[in-house]
């Protein structure tokens, strides 16, 4: 499984946090994780997949650190998203811009131009059109 797949795999886990009481978020992080599947590029006949156990532990690992340092992240957010109040971003741009924030921030293994990079492309097959140049300008005022 590709890095932009486990990406997208965390952005969609995360997203669907969004929509759950505190309470719960555990419990969809694990109903994610049991039915999450991908498609490999490569695969002519282009069959989803179930996950790797490896994927499994990257995805769940990740969310829970994304989840952990939330408070952390949503500071960063509104000290850079200038007057746009966190109520007032999209649901799929926020959680864009907080997987973002995270590997920028906290991930080592992530250059911070591949997380604006990715945190774009993201946003081209999950938002609006204009989406991404928003992203790239709160990214950009973090770094």
């Amino acid at each position: 499984m590709t890095r932009r797949s486990l990406r997208e795999n965390v952005f969609k886990a995360l997203f669907r946090m969004e929509f759950s009481a505190p309470e719960e978020k555990e419990e969809q992080l694990a109903l994610f994780l049991e039915y999450a599947t991908w498609y490999d590029d490569e695969d002519e006949a282009n069959e989803l997949k179930p996950l790797s156990q490896k994927a499994h532990v990257y995805i769940f690992n990740k969310t829970r650190n994304i989840m952990d340092k939330l408070d952390e992240i949503d500071k960063k957010l509104k000290e850079n998203s200038k007057s746009w109040g966190l109520e007032r971003i999209g649901k799929a741009e926020l959680t864009i811009l907080r997987l973002a924030i995270y590997e920028i921030l906290f991930d080592e293994e992530v250059p911070n131009k591949v997380a604006v990079n990715e945190a774009v492309e993201l946003a081209k097959i999950y938002c609006k059109e204009e989406a991404g140049a928003f992203i790239n300008g709160v990214l950009s005022s973090l770094m």
